[in-house]
């Protein structure tokens, strides 16, 4: 009998300390993998865009869609969709708004009719490096204008770079500011862009970016401003006689996502997009010049375009003949967007 009890001591001290060990496992934090989830499962964030994929936008896109993966063990999956094939240009805000797509990152321009105080970053000369407008829009005034797309379910989280805006066109070399005169160029939607042309005594037309090609081949428009990356990622320059270094503009892209979605997602994941985001953001924005002066390399070695370089003293005569857009966008907005740019403050 005594060593019955004692054989059902031992048993039941053996499954007591199991019973401990396993609770003691359980307490302990180990990564979860979802790689085996279906898609129902996961966490899916469509994100679309309109350039290629070696453009800095592109190549962003997907380095913030790997680092989600990783940091995510698999749960959220950023699909990326380049060069307009899930939505074209003049679709895909739409379709963010609607809720169809999670996230895109249009140029700024194309939000000047949701928000129009944000053509500011469309004048001509406005800033004279990418540094400078990164403050801008760190500043109040900066985040005062991204919050005023919340009104359009829309959420700014970031803001990519894709450099200086050049010109090009087939009729003649762009030496001076009024050899821009007569030239027909293609612009983005913004009445800041049309004024800027305008002046110049140019004309000007709104085009999708991924249809410029085509326009370019047909001959409906002249030319065109961009930067070099999208440039020479879309291969503009083999329609084009002549490509002017001006860096008369910047052109950037502010990631958005649908406000709804954004608010419907827990903190931890919000903490994980955020985290990937800014750690993209600003490796993107060390890629960039690097980037823009290998495309430049590229185009030259081409050597089927003549490409001329604006000296500094003729982009200073350049930003004085562009006075009147400042002018034009006084009259219709707030001039304290204007007086915070740097150049001004």
């Amino acid at each position: 009998m005594k060593k019955i009890i004692t054989r059902s001591y031992c048993f039941l001290s053996i499954c007591l300390f199991l019973l401990l060990l396993a609770g003691c496992q359980n307490n302990q934090s180990y990564p979860t993998d979802y790689e085996q989830l279906s898609e129902d499962e996961r966490l899916v964030i469509r994100f679309s865009h309109v350039v290629g994929e070696d453009t800095p936008k592109g190549t962003a896109a997907r380095k913030f869609a790997e680092l989600v993966k990783k940091y995510s063990n698999g749960y959220i999956e950023v699909q990326v969709f380049a060069n307009g094939t899930l939505y074209k240009d003049s679709e895909e805000l739409e379709a963010l708004m609607r809720g169809d797509i999670q996230m895109i990152a249009p140029a700024t321009s194309k939000l000047t009719h949701l928000v129009p105080e944000i053509s500011v970053l469309d004048l001509p000369y406005a800033f004279r490096s990418l540094e400078e407008v990164h403050d801008y829009l760190q500043s109040e005034v900066g985040q005062e204008l991204t919050e005023k797309l919340q009104k359009h379910n829309l959420y700014s989280v970031g803001i990519w770079d894709s450099g200086f805006k050049q010109l090009s066109n087939n009729i003649n070399p762009i030496y001076t500011f009024s050899d821009l005169k007569g030239l027909n160029m293609r612009i983005m939607p913004s009445d800041i862009l049309y004024k800027q042309f305008e002046i110049a005594g140019a004309n000007s037309k709104k085009i999708d970016f991924n249809t410029v090609f085509n326009e370019l081949k047909k001959g409906s428009i002249d030319g065109q401003e961009n930067t070099l990356s999208n440039i020479s990622s879309k291969n503009l320059y083999s329609l084009q006689h002549y490509l002017t270094i001006s860096d008369h503009g910047y052109l950037g892209y502010l990631l958005l996502f649908n406000y709804e979605f954004w608010n419907s997602l827990s903190p931890d994941v919000q903490a994980i997009l955020v985290s990937a985001l800014q750690e993209v953001q600003q490796w993107e924005w060390d890629l960039v010049n690097e980037l823009n002066i290998q495309k430049q390399e590229e185009i030259e070695q081409c050597e089927c375009v003549e490409i001329y370089t604006l000296p500094e003293e003729e982009k200073k005569r350049w930003e004085k003949a562009f006075d009147p857009v400042y002018d034009f966008y006084k009259m219709r907005y707030p001039d304290r967007y204007i007086k915070a740019l740097p150049k001004f403050s």
